[in-house]
């Protein structure tokens, strides 16, 4: 009956707080989804089946066997010396030894006691799992977001070097035509300069010359015009490369959306193409804990270890049920004979009934079934101790690599914060610089690409910053819901 209250007490207690929770919580917060998965998860409605159907073994162990009634009726009265007998009736019921019945509903609490920390652990294991899944579609929409922007930033290096390459390309033709006004300078040079030496007969290697460097200089600058324009080409495809890839890569990341919010709505049991809210600013959590008390908490607090404890003093309370089955068994009865009167008898107790009292013992003498009973029972408590300490061993495990994933995170999150705002101001500088020729694209590119890995290392940091908070509380046994 406590065990009922309880249940009862407590489901409503959480009914209560869920409907408060749902008017504070907006629809596209995470703690909205957590009490939506709580509510709705499938594993989650299985494991509180399973504890209430467990509860309801309770009473059935716990109470005495049903009693026998059995009726006999003479289609021919027997003939006795008090009268001549119709019917006979018999009420039996079977007594255990002293204490078998509190030790089975002692084994069935503690099963039941170990379907609830079942459900407790199916249900932290959804929180963790929603909050997992919702870190991943964020750092997934951020990625998007960060590919999208960068775009935007490789379409003005695109329009700036088409600028350049535009400039590159007048420049050259315009130099080409004082190149063609100087050779033909030259040419009236060189008539001239034959002329006078046919008249003359003096200076004619100087004119030579001259005429050679003058031509030697208009080829320079025609080769000049041609690699400037080639080289702003070459950075025209460049720019036009790196956003093909980015443009794939976004597609790519649409495609692992979907998945991943698929994979979300199948843990709050709803359609799998129904859209999740995320949110665009995502802040650290905070452990409000020491970690060194987590390690406590876990080994004290964690439904699995709590489970197999509960199914230890079941099987301690089967033994000591098994060991009393073994002793004699009382069953009370009482027969009741109808009997009518005989004309032929002069006995006193001539028509009278009779109430006969019976006590039946059965006698336990074949003893094997009841020993290889209490071997079971000892054998699976041994295999629940290894269990349970294999279970501690990869918790211990599992609380070390949370641990870990913390402290990295908390170390990336400074480390690619610091380095994404140096690259910023660097790129910014490098662009300013670029717009008026002083810098060279591939550096940018550079600096764009690293710029463009920091912003994303930061958001990946910080999803995995709360995700690892989201494990230790799970190792905890402990929720904000």
């Amino acid at each position: 009956m406590k065990i009922f209250i309880t249940t009862y007490v407590i489901s409503i207690a959480l009914i209560i707080t869920c409907n408060a929770r749902e008017q504070n919580f907006s629809n596209d917060s995470l703690f909205y989804y957590l009490e939506l998965a709580v509510k709705n998860n499938p594993t989650v409605l299985e494991r509180f089946s399973e504890y209430q159907a467990a509860l309801q073994k309770v009473p059935q162990v716990g109470s005495l066997p049903d009693p026998e009634l059995s009726v006999g009726v003479f289609l021919s009265p027997m003939e006795l010396i008090s009268g001549n007998q119709i019917a006979d009736i018999r009420l039996m019921q079977m007594f255990p030894w002293f204490g078998v019945l509190r030790n089975a509903k002692d084994e069935m609490s503690m099963m039941a006691k170990a379907k609830f920390e079942s459900l407790r652990n199916a249900k932290f294991q959804v929180f963790y799992d929603v909050q997992r899944t919702w870190y991943e579609l964020y750092k997934v929409q951020q990625d998007i977001l960060v590919s999208e922007k960068n775009i935007d930033i490789l379409h003005t290096l695109e329009r700036l070097a088409l600028v350049k390459f535009k400039t590159a390309a007048l420049g050259g033709s315009n130099s080409s035509s004082p190149g063609g006004n100087m050779s033909n300078n030259n040419s009236q040079n060189v008539s001239s300069g034959i002329s006078g030496m046919q008249s003359m007969g003096g200076n004619s290697g100087s004119n030579s010359v001259t005429v050679s460097n003058q031509q030697s200089t208009s080829f320079q600058g025609n080769s000049m015009g041609s690699s400037s324009g080639g080289s702003g080409l070459a950075d025209l495809y460049r720019i036009q490369i790196d956003i093909g890839d980015l443009e794939n890569n976004i597609a790519l990341l649409r495609s692992q959306q979907i998945t991943i919010v698929a994979r979300f709505n199948s843990y709050l049991n709803r359609p799998l193409q129904s859209s999740v809210a995320v949110t665009d600013t995502l802040r650290p959590d905070t452990l409000n804990i020491p970690l060194l008390a987590v390690s406590d908490s876990m080994l004290r607090n964690k439904p699995m270890l709590c489970m197999l404890q509960s199914e230890q003093q079941s099987f301690e309370a089967r033994k000591k049920m098994v060991a009393r089955m073994g002793y004699p068994m009382a069953c009370l009865a009482v027969s009741y004979s109808v009997i009518n009167k005989s004309e032929m008898s002069t006995s006193a107790m001539n028509g009278k009934d009779m109430i006969m009292p019976m006590v039946t013992i059965t006698l336990p003498i074949y003893r094997k079934k009841y020993k290889a009973m209490q071997t079971e029972a000892d054998l699976l408590k041994t295999a629940t101790e290894q269990n349970y300490t294999t279970t501690s061993n990869n918790l211990q495990t599992e609380y070390y690599q949370a641990i870990q994933l913390y402290r990295d995170a908390q170390l990336r999150m400074k480390l690619y914060s610091n380095q994404h705002s140096l690259a910023n101001k660097t790129l910014d500088i490098m662009l300013k610089s670029f717009a008026t020729s002083g810098s060279a694209l591939t550096d940018i590119l550079r600096v764009r690409q690293q710029t463009l890995d920091y912003e994303f290392k930061q958001v990946e940091a910080l999803a995995d910053y709360n995700t690892a908070i989201a494990w230790l509380m799970r190792l905890m046994a402990f929720s904000q819901i």
